[in-house]
């Protein structure tokens, strides 16, 4: 398989049939046990793990916060970023508005998990965590199949807002969610 810069790339399949593999391997959370994974014509086990977090990001079906605030956790995108890097990717996924309007705005606390927020509001942070990244690979791992409908229109502007200028894999089980690439 080869992804070029700048290609969308889709993966549809049944449970089982190795999309999350796939996405796992290019995050470097498996290496494979034949073959290789490669970005750029560098073999991924030789790659730094800071720097390939850096240029490969993984948004999985679940967006999983930690104890802090909202803004902490977007953080988590690029730990060196100022407060100001943090809301220009809010901004650019269009989310700013939404956070800055809880009463402590960025300031929110979320506790472990992100329990005091929804299931949307959590990928939206997860998506903000990966805009602020920048990546040049976006991986989304049914990054929209657990949400509501009013929910995952919010979420799918994000993602097409996140998705310009990048390559992208796309793994899913609903069409309407490959259909972006």
């Amino acid at each position: 398989l080869v992804l070029s810069a700048g290609e969308k790339l889709a993966l549809v399949g049944p449970t089982g049939a190795g999309k999350s593999t796939l996405a796992k391997l290019m995050a470097r959370l498996y290496d494979p046990s034949d073959g290789h994974v490669s970005f750029g014509g560098v073999d991924l086990r030789d790659a730094p793990v800071r720097v390939l977090r850096s240029r490969i990001t993984v948004v999985p079906q679940e967006g999983f916060l930690f104890a802090g605030t909202i803004r902490d956790n977007v953080r988590i995108g690029r730990p060196d970023a100022s407060d100001r890097e943090v809301e220009d990717a809010l901004v650019a996924l269009g989310l700013l508005e939404r956070f800055e309007a809880f009463p402590d705005g960025l300031d929110t606390e979320v506790n472990e998990r992100g329990s005091r927020l929804s299931a949307g509001e959590r990928q939206l942070v997860s998506l903000a965590r990966a805009a602020l990244a920048d990546p040049a690979v976006l991986v989304l791992d049914e990054a929209t199949s657990s949400l509501d409908p009013g929910t995952e229109l919010l979420v799918e502007q994000a993602l097409g807002r996140l998705m310009e200028g990048r390559s992208v894999v796309v793994i899913a089980h609903r069409l309407s969610t490959a259909v972006r690439a």
